[in-house]
Parts: structure tokens; C-alpha cells; sequence
């Protein structure tokens, strides 16, 4: 015989206590929330998440605006490298000058958009008097580059009065020329737009007689 003394003995769970904790589980879990509450909060959630999109593309424009597509004066330069051609001084006592001579101008653009600049005047002068031009073709800088463009400079001393420093000059060994030119162009930004900007070259090429070459290029 089995003994009834060693045997466990369960309490039976009355009914009611069932559903009573699955009554406590959907109390614990919250409150049961509308569909159309839970689509509501999806379609804030979707507005805000667009409007900080929308608020970020529009710093980026603002900053691609503002620096890149700042227009730049470019800056205009004589370069140093000079090659005469004919190269011929009076003395002290009859100061005179007649050059030939071909030279550089550099125009450098820092525009992220390429400067198209139109045909321009360059003025060479001696004690401010004009000795010589020279025409500077329309060409384009390209974005972020230099454009070089090679042009054959005439100067003679034929306008300057009696009156000038030229005997002294041309004694001391030297020759100083100035030189002065206004560019007129635009600067294009993504084939589109185009900003007007002008810019100046003005510089003092001091040539030495007796080498006949560029002593000192000041820009």
C-alpha cells in the first residue's frame, strides 16, 4: 500500500485567482492606445524629421552661398620673367630709351567658378607719362587657377619732356617703368549664375641697363 503520509498535497488555485492576474498583466502593461492617436504621434514624428532635413539643406545652402560662392577679386600680376627683344639706352647727357620686350600677365583666380574677363589696355609709363600699350586679349582664369597670358610690350622715351629724371637714371644703371591695367569680367558659379568683378594690375618693373634684365617686379 502506498503510504498517504509521504505524499504532497498541491492546494488547488480557485478559478477566480486566473483571471485575476491576467487582469494585473494588462494593467501592468498600460493602457490600451487608439490607432488613430498612435498614427497622430507617426505623423509628428515624420513632420519634425522633414523640418530638420528641410533646416539642414538650407544652412548647407546658406554656407555654399556665402563661401563658396563668394565672388573674389582675382589678382592681377606682371610676371618676372621678362625677354627683351631689342634693348637700347641713351647716356646721362642724352638720356633716351626704345624696348622691346615680351612679358606675362598672370591673372589668378581664387573663385571656385571660372573669371572670364573681357579685352583690356595695358599702360606702361615713365614718371608718369605713357610710353607704351599693349592689348591684353579676353581669355578665362578657370576656377582656383592662373592664367597666363603672353604679350610683346613696346616702350621709347619719345613722349617724355627734357625735363624728366632719365639722365640720372639711366647713369645710376636703371630704368623703372610702371604699369597699369583694369580688367572688367565675370565670375560664373555653376554655369549659372554670374557675378560682375573687376580687377587692377599695377606694378613697377625696375629693368637693370647694363644686364638688360628685370631687376625687381613690385605688385
Amino acid at each position: 500500500m502506498v503510504d498517504r503520509a509521504n505524499q504532497q498535497v498541491y492546494p488547488l488555485v480557485p478559478p477566480d485567482s486566473q483571471s485575476r492576474r491576467s487582469d494585473e498583466n494588462l494593467e501592468d502593461s498600460g493602457p490600451l492606445i487608439p490607432d488613430h492617436v498612435l498614427k497622430r504621434k507617426k505623423r509628428i514624428k515624420l513632420a519634425i524629421y522633414i523640418s530638420a532635413f528641410v533646416v539642414f539643406e538650407i544652412m548647407v545652402i546658406l554656407v555654399f552661398a556665402l563661401v563658396l560662392m563668394k565672388a573674389r577679386t582675382p589678382k592681377i600680376r606682371l610676371g618676372t620673367n621678362v625677354t627683351f627683344q631689342n634693348f637700347k639706352t641713351g647716356t646721362q647727357a642724352r638720356p633716351s630709351f626704345d624696348l622691346s620686350f615680351t612679358a606675362q600677365v598672370r591673372v589668378m583666380n581664387t573663385n571656385f567658378g571660372p573669371y572670364k574677363f573681357d579685352s583690356t589696355n595695358a599702360t606702361f609709363m615713365y614718371q608718369g607719362v605713357t610710353v607704351g600699350q599693349v592689348t591684353i586679349p579676353k581669355h578665362t582664369a578657370g576656377m582656383r587657377s592662373t592664367k597666363k597670358v603672353t604679350v610683346t610690350v613696346n616702350v621709347n622715351s619719345n613722349a617724355l619732356p627734357s625735363t624728366t629724371k632719365l639722365g640720372s637714371e639711366l647713369g645710376a644703371g636703371v630704368l623703372t617703368l610702371n604699369s597699369h591695367a583694369k580688367f572688367k569680367g565675370k565670375v560664373v558659379f555653376m554655369f549659372l549664375m554670374k557675378k560682375k568683378k573687376s580687377a587692377e594690375m599695377n606694378c613697377t618693373m625696375t629693368v637693370d641697363s647694363s644686364t638688360k634684365a628685370v631687376k625687381s617686379m613690385i605688385c
